[in-house]
């Protein structure tokens, strides 16, 4: 069993070393981290190969097999993310604001690291580098405990970041491992108080829930993607279509993935039989209400379960609304706070719904697949904060930082 007290020591002197740590010898490490990660590909390969023959054996669905996969231009996205968050600017150290008070006090608000961040997430082994190069930016120690169905792939990720801090000179604790995947483990790690300065879940409804329910340590929580598209009566339909067969279609295994499509009953009889004709070329099932289900060929009657359900699979749930208030409504009832979209030429209903919507991401005229670290240029991301507390939305560099005061004097004592 891994000794997470251990772990916990190693990463606190580490992280003190590495708050102290200037920018260039950052940037300059991140570089040679995404170096041996292209350098290791066969043996990368090799290990989720493993992993693969896993999640087949256990009859892991396909959609589910793809947030495992690597491929060499996997690998090479990955190493490129590090390298990207090595361009990005470094914002510790940085003061945001700076006053004197009547005392004649020079009073600084300067962002610092957190410390050491612990994460604990599912299947997908981008999340290891993604991770480990967002906290080593940052000064932040960083202990990693992905699931089963990705151990050896995160193994072997981790030695390799490793590998390339031991080369340059730094420590190999920067960046650690949790080898150990039962379920006491990764109790105990929520529990690390006197090590871990916050944890953050990355995975499913199940996990984020876990760790809420047992966590001590502080937690960031980040979101299941209940994720909704609506269509508007002002809506353009073939940028719709467009817009919903991505945001289903082009990944449905992951969380930004919509899971459930609102459209207003003045477009409905026109734009629903389009839309199925649409997805049926990538046999997506469609979960429908009453209304829907009278227009469309094929499909099942939708159940209150649906509504709440993020499928991670070729499956849509369909449901024809009266009003936009009533589709905000229905948004704001299922939905996890993560992304949602509104298709409309209206400019006062996209406004409506940028505003009533309660999510981290809220969209018009695009499809939610956009939301993600990489592409708000983040670099990577730790996940998607999905309270409201500290950070909301995708998590890059800023969101794994935290403040302190500092404060010039010349002699002054209170009196």
């Amino acid at each position: 069993m891994t000794n997470l007290i251990q772990l916990g020591k190693q990463a606190k002197e580490t992280a003190y070393q590495l708050g102290g740590m200037d920018t260039k010898t950052k940037n300059s490490l991140l570089l040679q981290m995404a170096d041996e990660l292209e350098k290791q590909t066969s043996l990368i390969l090799t290990a989720n190969e493993k992993d693969l023959a896993q999640a087949t054996a256990n009859n892991i669905s396909e959609t589910m097999q793809d947030r495992l996969r690597l491929t060499p231009e996997r690998i090479k996205e990955m190493a490129e993310g590090i390298r990207q968050v090595a361009t990005l600017p470094d914002p510790i150290g940085e003061v945001d604001k700076m006053w004197k008070n009547e005392d004649g006090l020079m009073i600084g608000n300067q962002r610092v690291p957190l410390g050491v961040v612990g994460i604990i997430y599912e299947s997908r082994p981008n999340v290891t580098t993604d991770a480990a190069s967002l906290c080593f930016k940052t000064g932040n120690a960083v202990i990693l405990r992905g699931g089963k169905e990705a151990f050896h792939s995160n193994q072997v990720l981790v030695k390799t970041l490793q590998q390339a801090l031991e080369k340059n000179g730094a420590s190999p604790y920067a960046i650690q491992f949790v080898d150990d995947v039962s379920r006491e483990t990764a109790g105990k790690l929520m529990k690390l108080n006197d090590y871990l300065d916050v944890l953050i879940p990355r995975g499913g409804v199940n996990l984020i829930k876990t760790v809420l329910a047992t966590a001590t340590v502080p937690v960031i929580e980040t979101g299941t993607g209940n994720c909704h598209i609506y269509i508007d009566k002002d809506a353009q339909l073939e940028m719709a279509t467009n817009i919903i067969v991505n945001a289903k279609c082009q990944r449905p295994s992951v969380c930004n993935a919509a899971e459930t499509l609102l459209i207003h009953k003045d477009v409905a009889d026109s734009f629903l039989p389009v839309i199925e004709k649409a997805l049926n070329e990538y046999n997506v099932e469609l979960r429908a209400d009453e209304r829907a289900l009278a227009i469309f060929q094929q499909a099942i009657p939708a159940s209150e379960e649906d509504w709440e359900t993020e499928f991670l699979d070729y499956i849509l749930a369909v449901k024809v609304v009266d009003s936009l208030d009533e589709a905000i409504q229905h948004i704001n009832r299922y939905n996890t706070k993560h992304s949602e979209s509104i298709i409309s030429d209206n400019y006062f209903a996209t406004q409506q719904f940028l505003k009533q919507v309660d999510a981290a991401a809220v969209y018009a005229n695009a499809s939610t697949r956009f939301t993600d670290g990489f592409v708000f240029g983040f670099g990577a991301e730790i996940g998607i904060s999905t309270q409201k507390l500290h950070a909301r939305g995708p998590m890059g560099l800023a969101e794994l930082t935290s403040t302190k005061y500092i404060v010039y004097g010349d002699g002054q004592y209170r009196k």
